[in-house]
C-alpha cells in the first residue's frame, strides 16, 4: 500500500525574538514545519532528513513525534551537531535571517549509509515534497542521487510537490540556484512559488508570468503566493486569482510552508485547486497573527480537508 507523504529537508535549532536580549530557543525548517501542519491536518507524513546523536537532536525528534510526524527517516550522525540560525523580526512581522549550518548533518543525508535505503523508499509515497532550501544543502552528488529517485518514483505514480523557496545565502550564486531548481522543476508536479522568490531567481515580473515559466518548464499545477493579495492558481494554464482578507501580521515565518501544507493536505483528498488555495490563505493568514513558524494546536483554524 502507498504511503501518504515524505518531506525531505532540513530542520535547525532556531533562536529568535526582537531583541538580542529577548531570544526564544525552538527550532524551524520549511519542509518540517510543511510536514506538522501536514500531520495537524489529518495527513500522514514522514520526515526525511539527517540530525546529530546530541541532547537537541533527541530533543527534536520527541517534539516531532509529539506532533504525529513519522521519524523512521531521520538518520542519525555521530559527533555531529544539528544546524542553527537566528531569526530577527521587525516591527512589520518581517524577518532577517542568520545561519550557520555548513557542517550541519542533513548536508550528509543522501551520502549517508542509510542513503540508498531512503532513496528507494521514496517510490512507496503518493507525494513527495521537498523545496529549494532542501536543495541548497546537497553538493553535486547527492542532487544527483536524488534526482534520479524522484524520477523513478514519478514514474511509479508518486507526485512532486516543489516550492523554489529561493535563499540567496544557500546558494554559491544566482546562476546555479537557478540551474538546479530548474532541473528539479522539470520533474514537478506542483509548483507552489512565493512571487518575489521565483522574481529574484528567474526574473518572472508577475504572477501570470510566473505561472507561464514553470509550465514551460513541464509543471503541471502552479500556486504562486503573494502574501497580502492572495494566490494565483494555473491549472493546465487556466489562471484564478484566489484573494485573501489581509491582517496584520506579528510574524510572517512559516506562512508559505502553512500554506503549502494546507493546499497539498486538500489535493491529497482530490478537493480542487481554488477550494485548496482558498482553506491554504485561511490557514496562512491564521499563521501570521502569532509568533513562531509553527502556531499553538489550540490556535489551528476549525475543520480539515
Amino acid at each position: 500500500m502507498r504511503k501518504q507523504t515524505a518531506c525531505i529537508g532540513e530542520c535547525m535549532l532556531e533562536l529568535s525574538g526582537p531583541t538580542h536580549d529577548h531570544m526564544k530557543l525552538s527550532y524551524g525548517g520549511d519542509t518540517l514545519n510543511t510536514a506538522v501542519y501536514l500531520s495537524r491536518l489529518g495527513q500522514p507524513v514522514d520526515y526525511l532528513t539527517a540530525l546529530g546523536d546530541d541532547p537537541y537532536s533527541d530533543w527534536m525528534v520527541r517534539a516531532w513525534q509529539s506532533e504525529g510526524v513519522n521519524t523512521n527517516f531521520v538518520v542519525r550522525i555521530p559527533s555531529r551537531l544539528p544546524g542553527f540560525y537566528i531569526i530577527q523580526t521587525d516591527t512589520k512581522g518581517e524577518r532577517l535571517f542568520h545561519y550557520w549550518r555548513a557542517q550541519a548533518p542533513a548536508r550528509d543525508l543522501f551520502i549517508s549509509p542509510k542513503a540508498k535505503l531512503i532513496l528507494k523508499s521514496l517510490a512507496q509515497y503518493k507525494l513527495i515534497y521537498l523545496s529549494g532550501i532542501s536543495l541548497s544543502l546537497y553538493n553535486d552528488k547527492g542532487r544527483e542521487k536524488l534526482s534520479k529517485a524522484l524520477k523513478k518514483a514519478s514514474a511509479a505514480g508518486s507526485q512532486i510537490a516543489f516550492d523554489s523557496n529561493y535563499r540567496p545565502t544557500g546558494w554559491p550564486d544566482l546562476a546555479t540556484a537557478r540551474s538546479v531548481m530548474e532541473n528539479f522543476l522539470r520533474i514537478t508536479d506542483i509548483a507552489l512559488p512565493t512571487l518575489a522568490d521565483d522574481t529574484r531567481l528567474f526574473g518572472v515580473k508577475d504572477a501570470p508570468t510566473c505561472a507561464e515559466y514553470l509550465h514551460d518548464l513541464g509543471v503541471r499545477e502552479v500556486v504562486v503566493k503573494m502574501g497580502k493579495r492572495g494566490c494565483m492558481v494555473s491549472s493546465h494554464r487556466h489562471c484564478k486569482m484566489i484573494a485573501t482578507t489581509p491582517q496584520k501580521a506579528i510574524d510572517t515565518t512559516g506562512a508559505g510552508d502553512s500554506f503549502n501544507a494546507a493546499y497539498l493536505a486538500n489535493r491529497l483528498v482530490s478537493k480542487e485547486p481554488q477550494h485548496a488555495a482558498t482553506f491554504a490563505n485561511d490557514l496562512a493568514r491564521t499563521v501570521i497573527m502569532h509568533p513562531g513558524a509553527v502556531i499553538p494546536r489550540t490556535a489551528m483554524p476549525a475543520g480539515r480537508p
